[in-house]
């Protein structure tokens, strides 16, 4: 048997029909998150209700969870609960459960935006100017490196909250001031590009690469977008993950600017957007089974249908008495 628990699920309905799907007849599919409204947990074979990944006894419950539900692996689908799976790695080993997550040092870099640009500028990578500081932005400002507009956020922000837009000085001094730890990057005028990429948890290879444009955002996730194909960013994406040393499902942000292609978010998870790629025959959930059942999986990079649209809409969970 293959059982896989899945923390922090929300609404990522379509995610968890894939996994159920594949596991079909192999194993069962647990599901959890902190509330009872979370119209992700119905589609799962198993559904928990547990605390919040900051209460100091979540770790333990998820434990529980997965001895009582004989559980293979676990993976979470939000960025903060990352690096908590990650640090406690060892902890689910002895109890015989797989992590589906990147080594602590990996998700930690790339929650870090500051970090991420730092690393990418000394990998050769293009990167957003970035800066953590008012008084190195002002100077780049005077030395024309960077011009408004400019974005500022959070330095380790998450599902695109708090991102706000700057068009002058006096609008960037007050958005930089209302929170700590902010960051300043330069505005990149370009298309976006959402891409999923897997990487073998055996064999640590790039096994899966899948490229969408991004025509419609909403909440920071890819609402409406179209499958695409770039042999020059399959090759530096396969450069960077490997020089990052991560695993299993990445999510990346790419912004091709007149054909440069900008690295702009890396999370190491399933993106929003991923249910293209599956559709379009990139299946991640079944790499991660194949994983498990101890299977190496053998490279597909670009092995997908181009040209394919998906559109994101409304649906319903209805729940009485919960």
């Amino acid at each position: 048997m293959v059982n896989i628990l899945i923390t922090s699920i929300g609404r990522r309905t379509q995610l968890l029909k894939y996994f159920k799907k594949e596991l079909e007849g192999i194993g069962n599919l647990v599901a959890v998150d902190c509330s009872t409204l979370a119209p992700a947990l119905y589609i799962s074979d198993k559904y928990y209700i547990v605390p919040r990944i900051n209460d100091s006894n979540y770790i333990n419950v998820i434990k529980d969870i997965c001895i009582k539900e004989k559980i293979t692996a676990v993976l979470s689908l939000i960025d903060p609960e990352l690096s908590l799976l990650a640090k406690h790695t060892e902890d689910f080993k002895e109890i015989g459960v797989n992590t589906i997550v990147s080594p602590y040092e990996a998700c930690e870099l790339w929650l870090d935006k500051y970090d991420a640009f730092t690393f990418c500028k000394d990998n050769g990578l293009k990167f957003p100017i970035t800066y953590n500081n008012f008084y190195d932005f002002e100077n780049a400002l005077g030395n024309k490196e960077i011009d408004f507009p400019v974005f500022i956020k959070p330095q380790k922000g998450s599902a695109s909250l708090n991102i706000n837009k700057a068009k002058n000085i006096e609008q960037a001094k007050v958005i930089f001031k209302s929170s700590e730890d902010m960051i300043i990057q330069e505005f990149l005028n370009g298309q976006e590009l959402g891409v999923d990429v897997y990487v073998d948890m055996i064999s640590k290879e790039v096994v899966s690469i899948f490229i969408k444009e991004k025509t419609v955002m909403r909440a920071g996730e890819t609402d409406k977008g179209k499958s695409i194909k770039s042999e020059a960013l399959f090759k530096i994406i396969e450069d960077l993950v490997t020089k990052a040393g991560l695993l299993g499902p990445i999510d990346l942000d790419v912004f091709d600017v007149n054909g440069e292609y900008y690295i702009s978010e890396i999370n190491p998870r399933f993106g929003g957007g991923y249910p293209l790629a599956y559709e379009c025959g990139a299946n991640f959930p079944k790499y991660i089974i194949n994983n498990l059942k101890g299977i190496a999986n053998e490279a597909e990079i670009g092995n997908y249908e181009e040209n394919v649209y998906m559109m994101k809409h409304d649906t319903l969970t209805i729940k009485r008495g919960l």
